[in-house]
């Protein structure tokens, strides 16, 4: 395992293209560190340049203290795992798994030990025996896992590695993910899409926004505390409710155009009939109501709402409202955000 540090890292393509700005990032040894963001924000990029496999425009990447930034890929202790397995169909197992260290010169005993180690690490030392097309997708990606894991790189590279996966098979290869971090206690760098994934992954979160970081943090601080607006939405499922609210004369100076945008998740709202409201709140009508079993989201209409309101709701489904019927919507004042009209947060 190796700290790995990023510094004012950029890429360009072409004069106008830079999908990579000013990147600064620090990894501690043994860090499970995630990148996420939407499509095309620049994470993936980032890690390539990390793997060696894309030239940085500008800026440095050091791995324990040394400069790497011109080094060839397989000179930086790395080792990468992408989102397609590009295991070699007419190989074994246990052959994929030791193809790059034989291609390097290890001795064949060597080679075997590793393997053995890895595959009894990542349980597929009953599969070691058998070809890729005799494999479920979760044993591919693990066979591409172990196969990094036997080069005992200093830094492993996860290129959205889950993506392929079906629903049921991302949920147990994160849990394994999560199990073998511990187990080899290994430098991490996670890129993915799917919040859940970095939500559960992560030590800490970089979130990337244009080619930029918008906040770098644990789940809960991000989740608790984002810096501004493309943070608080991004995270959370369902998504942050965002209303416009005009701003009391005597609160100005908060905002002086007068208006901010609160922020409110749907497990801080609640609702009562409108006919009975209790304490102050928001008068919402309801348009759609999805049951997830233990608890049901609300789709509300609200009056200066770009979008449908959401309220998370623990109610039995025959305590639920129905489509159309008129609710007031409660607030817990304590967890509300507030942001200016720029996207930036103004208080929690």
């Amino acid at each position: 395992m190796a700290e790995l540090r990023i510094q004012a890292l950029g890429k360009r393509f072409g004069a106008d293209a830079q999908v990579v700005k000013d990147i600064d990032l620090t990894v501690a040894s043994g860090e499970f560190m995630v990148l996420v963001g939407p499509s095309g924000c620049g994470k993936s990029t980032t890690l390539r340049m990390i793997a060696g496999l894309e030239d940085p425009s500008e800026g440095q990447i050091f791995i324990d203290g040394v400069d790497v930034t011109d080094c060839a890929p397989a000179a930086r202790g790395v080792a990468m795992v992408f989102q397609s397995y590009a295991l070699y169909p007419h190989m074994t197992v246990a052959q994929n798994m030791g193809f790059g260290l034989r291609m390097t010169g290890v001795p064949a005993a060597e080679v075997e030990t590793r393997v053995q180690r890895a595959a009894q690490s990542l349980q597929l030392q009953a599969l070691l025996q058998r070809r890729p097309r005799e494999l479920s997708g979760g044993q591919r990606q693990r066979v591409a896992i172990g196969r990094a894991i036997v080069r005992e790189p200093k830094i492993f590279l996860f290129d959205e590695p889950l993506s392929n996966l079906d629903a049921s098979l991302r949920t147990q290869m994160r849990a394994e993910l999560a199990q073998l971090h511990k187990r080899l206690n290994a430098t991490i760098i996670y890129v993915t899409h799917d919040q859940v994934e970095a939500m559960t992954l992560g030590d800490r979160i970089a979130i990337f926004n244009a080619g930029r970081i918008e906040q770098v943090g644990t789940p809960m601080e991000l989740y608790e505390r984002p810096c501004n607006r493309f943070v608080a939405g991004f995270l959370g499922s369902p998504r942050m409710n965002f209303l416009p609210v005009a701003v009391a004369e005597g609160l100005m100076p908060l905002a002086p155009q007068g208006t901010v945008t609160v922020g409110l998740r749907p497990e801080h709202l609640r609702w009562t009939a409108s006919e009975a409201p209790d304490g102050p709140g928001i008068e919402a009508n309801v348009q759609r109501v999805e049951h997830l079993g233990d608890v049901a989201l609300v789709h509300c209409l609200v009056s200066g709402a770009e979008e449908p309101v959401i309220v998370k709701s623990a109610l039995a489904p025959r305590e639920l409202p129905a489509v159309n019927q008129w609710l007031w919507l409660q607030i817990d004042a304590d967890r509300v955000l507030l942001f200016a009209s720029d996207g930036g947060l103004l208080k929690r």
